[in-house]
């Protein structure tokens, strides 16, 4: 018996120390995790750095050629909310200057520089005058879209995308806010089946050097690491077309860039 006495306690003890001291504590387990050296890398494999004297890239974008004639879209349901004001095609939208809006701007072949804060701010989808507003929507890859209903009436949020998995979610009157997140880069578009005139995309970008044109077509890529890269220029309807830029530290580098009908 006193033999099995010492043998329990001997476990016992043993059992004590592995709980308590042996290997990683749940403690320190959970400050290993919070380390910020942790959470450098994401999943595309772009690595958050610290950028001093970083550089700035701005642009211009603009349409070649006469300015296209607005097309005005045909209300066709809903009319007492959603014709309180005139819907135009959104698929080529050209300042009276020339600026060509909603022009997606990427550096497509970064691997570090600053860090993507998917916390930064909140980013706001809103189906609004039987719209989505902004047309064009960025958000970093796993931050949280807020989709708002401001109309009062059925909408559906639904996602036409080959990487992420698409979603399709009815937002009645009632359901003033919902909110979804995408898990891969990638230009999504977006539709709402009720309203069959209401389209808009959701950019999704895996590094925080994506941009979208505004309204006279500008666009600004800061704290970017002195180098060598490639920008894409994407627009729904004109194509995609690309630019080398050098960026030198602490210095403003212009790329402009033209589409046209023809792009």
């Amino acid at each position: 018996m006193n033999k099995f006495l010492v043998l329990g306690t001997a476990l016992a003890i043993s059992s004590f120390f592995i709980a308590c001291g042996g290997g990683d504590s749940g403690t320190e387990k959970a400050a290993k995790s919070e380390n910020p050296a942790n959470k450098t890398a994401s999943s595309s494999g772009y690595s958050s750095i610290t950028v001093s004297d970083g550089g700035t890239i701005k642009g211009h974008v603009s349409f070649g050629g006469a300015i296209p004639p607005k097309q005005k879209l045909e209300v066709t349901k809903d009319v007492s909310v959603c014709g309180k004001v005139a819907h135009y095609n959104q698929a080529v939208v050209v300042s009276d200057q020339g600026g060509l809006a909603n022009v997606m701007v990427k550096i497509t072949n970064i691997a570090a520089g600053k860090s993507m804060d998917t916390a930064a701010g909140e980013v706001v989808l809103n189906q609004t005058g039987c719209a989505f507003k902004p047309h064009v929507t960025l958000l970093h890859v796993g931050q949280p879209c807020t989709i708002l209903n401001s109309d009062g009436i059925l909408h559906n949020i639904h996602t036409f995308s080959e990487i992420n998995k698409p979603v399709n979610h009815a937002q009645p009157g009632f359901k003033k806010k919902m909110s979804q997140t995408f898990d891969k880069a990638e230009i999504i578009r977006i539709a709402c089946d009720v309203h069959n005139w209401m389209g808009g995309y959701i950019v999704v970008a895996d590094n925080p050097y994506y941009a979208i044109t505004d309204a006279d077509g500008n666009f600004e890529l800061a704290d970017v690491p002195a180098g060598s890269y490639t920008l894409e220029y994407w627009q729904e309807s004109l194509g995609t077309q690309t630019k080398e830029v050098a960026v030198a530290a602490g210095t403003s580098v212009e790329a402009d860039a033209e589409f046209t009908t023809g792009s």
